[in-house]
């Protein structure tokens, strides 16, 4: 990671973030957007080379966009540029042309794609733009609200997407080359959430306390059970512990004999590091006394995101075995040299109609040096 899903930005804290550290020509985050001049001199709102496009999904809302004035080139766009962009000229996303009054979905290597599609630019219709991939293809989408997409453009993914893992760079950027100087504004980075920023503290009560294990690097088990405790490796590399008990009550479905307490949380967050080529093995145990997964089914699988746009990137459930209170994870390093990318999991339990969903989080794959 991090994968450019994780990016969310509604620009209403008047601070650059941590997350644009790249960004250049004068930029600032004024009236609750990120606005970058349009001018003779290049400017963008850009994060550094460390984000991954593979199997991502990014959407921003274009606000404002440069006036044509007396330019012969006057345009914002939204790119993912390559990690050799500076030399190569390649990168993927689009460009609104204030000259031409143009949208260009474009996929660019030295510069330029002769295969770029172009429509007619509406700021109503095209308010929100959209780059996703899904392990096969990456496709461009638009949408007046950011609930309703259509799209236009779907290409194969070029080859630089997959391998750029951690080294790619989202750029929001505007340029003219002559003209009355003016701005491009974005907002809403992958959040429909527009509400004011607020900073604060909060304090863990004694029945919900929160406890850590150091950072270890080879095997890991994530204990749940029911006292209302949390304990949880930190950041957990390949071998910890992690407690999860909740003492909230519960109401049973009826068809089913018993459900654990922990099913009455909100599945705990637990991120898979796999090293890729290496066996991979983990234990996930629930500490409600007495209780058994006897006659339950674990399933779990490997996503590019979450929900029917996430391509199968693994399926783990015939790397599940359960055992009394407990479910252990085992996958074969000739099954995790296949995987290439990062992703999202989760992990479920299912009894008859009843389904609990115990664990969730993010999938990140080390890529493997030696073969």
């Amino acid at each position: 990671m991090p994968s450019l899903s994780t990016l969310v930005d509604n620009f209403n804290d008047g601070v650059i973030g941590p997350n644009w550290g790249n960004s250049y020509g004068g930029v600032t985050e004024t009236g609750g957007r990120a606005r970058v001049p349009c001018a003779t001199g290049y400017a963008g709102y850009q994060t550094a080379y460390s984000w991954t496009l593979a199997g991502a999904t990014f959407y921003v809302k274009v606000v404002t966009t440069p006036a044509k004035s007396t330019a012969t080139t006057a345009y914002c766009g939204v790119y993912v540029n390559a990690p050799d962009y500076d030399t190569s000229g390649t990168r993927i996303g689009f460009t609104v042309n204030a000259v031409t009054g143009m949208l260009r979905m474009q996929s660019d290597t030295a510069g330029t794609d002769p295969s770029a599609v172009e429509i007619t630019y509406s700021a109503t219709t095209h308010a929100f733009l959209r780059l996703r991939e899904d392990g096969s293809n990456v496709y461009w989408d638009t949408s007046p609200d950011g609930t309703t997409w259509t799209n236009r453009r779907t290409l194969a993914t070029p080859a630089w997407v997959a391998s750029s893992v951690e080294q790619c760079a989202l750029d929001m950027s505007a340029h003219r080359d002559a003209g009355t100087a003016d701005y491009a504004e974005y907002d809403l980075a992958n959040t429909l959430a527009n509400g004011a920023v607020i900073t604060g503290t909060a304090s863990l009560a004694a029945d919900s306390r929160l406890t850590a294990a150091g950072k270890v690097t080879a095997e890991a088990g994530a204990v749940l059970g029911a006292d209302s405790a949390l304990t949880a490796g930190a950041v957990l590399v390949q071998h910890g512990a992690a407690t999860l008990t909740a003492g909230s009550d519960l109401t049973a479905d009826a068809s089913a004999e018993g459900i654990p307490e922990v099913a009455a949380l909100s599945a705990g967050t637990h991120d898979l590091l796999i090293e890729q080529g290496a066996t991979f093995m983990q234990t996930y145990t629930v500490l409600d006394d007495g209780w058994t997964w006897e006659g339950w089914s674990a399933r779990a699988q490997i996503r590019s995101m979450p929900a029917d746009q996430g391509a199968l990137l693994l399926d783990l459930q015939p790397h599940l075995v359960v055992d009394g209170p407990s479910v252990r994870l085992s996958i074969p390093a000739t099954v995790t040299e296949t995987l290439t990318r990062n992703g999202v999991w989760d992990l479920e339990m299912a009894k008859g109609t009843t389904v609990v969903r115990i664990l969730q989080g993010k999938v990140v794959v080390s890529l493997e040096v030696t073969r």
